[in-house]
């Protein structure tokens, strides 16, 4: 047993180790949510992982994303995220894509069918509703992120299928992108959201102790699906 990862093997599995370590994941966006799921990821086992995010650390990312610290600032996030994961498990085989995935550009192939899971933590309506969209299209099994801005209770975070989910407006205006499209997904979309009523506020206000959930429970449920069939102890 890898001393690395003996934890995690002790309560999954050597099965379900050896899948961890052969499947490939990408992540797109890696702020609050999505370096979250990133570090969850690679810290249980997962060794082939792709990150992808066009945007550089700011100062008002340092109140609840990974990347961001003093020292970051200006840096591109997903360099800093890579280094930091590097750290963690030197063996692992981690792709830093410094781009943001646009539903009208087509310059950029992300070879989606080349991955066995999408997580999606991308906040523009229109780029979210065309990853999945194109996602499922693929075949590929996506988890996608809903609204985390503006809640305050970690207690609410949840799981629910795309077109069921209530109270939420990220995936209310997803839907209508989709109907507007005259495009639905070809398979259920899991994803995670808050039940809690979002907060007002004048800037789209953002905790670690909310975003980070999120992104945890994104890589749950990879690491769920991931060891379906398999043997777990």
């Amino acid at each position: 047993m890898d001393e690395f990862f003996c934890r995690s093997e002790a309560l999954l599995g050597t099965q379900a180790m050896e899948a961890l370590r052969t499947k490939r994941v990408i992540i797109f966006g890696v702020g609050g949510v999505g370096s979250f799921a990133a570090e969850c990821l690679i810290r249980t086992g997962l060794t082939h992982l792709t990150i992808v995010d066009g945007d550089v650390v700011q100062p008002s990312n340092t109140n609840r994303q990974l990347p961001a610290t003093h020292a970051t600032i200006g840096r591109p996030k997903v360099e800093v995220l890579r280094e930091r994961l590097l750290e963690i498990n030197p063996d692992a085989e981690i792709e830093a894509i410094q781009a943001f995935y646009h539903a009208d550009d087509e310059s950029f192939d992300f070879r989606l069918s080349s991955f066995d899971y999408i997580i999606d933590a991308i906040d523009s309506v229109n780029d979210k509703t065309d990853l999945i969209l194109n996602a499922t299209r693929a075949r590929v099994k996506i988890f996608s992120s809903m609204g985390a801005a503006l809640r305050f209770d970690p207690t609410k975070v949840t799981t629910g299928e795309l077109m069921s989910i209530q109270g939420d407006a990220l995936a209310k205006a997803v839907r209508a992108r989709m109907k507007k499209l005259d495009r639905f997904p070809s398979k259920k979309v899991r994803c995670v959201y808050s039940t809690e009523q979002a907060q007002r506020c004048e800037t789209r206000g953002s905790l670690m102790q909310v975003t980070a959930v999120f992104g945890l429970t994104l890589a749950s449920l990879v690491i769920k699906d991931l060891v379906t069939g398999v043997s777990v102890r």
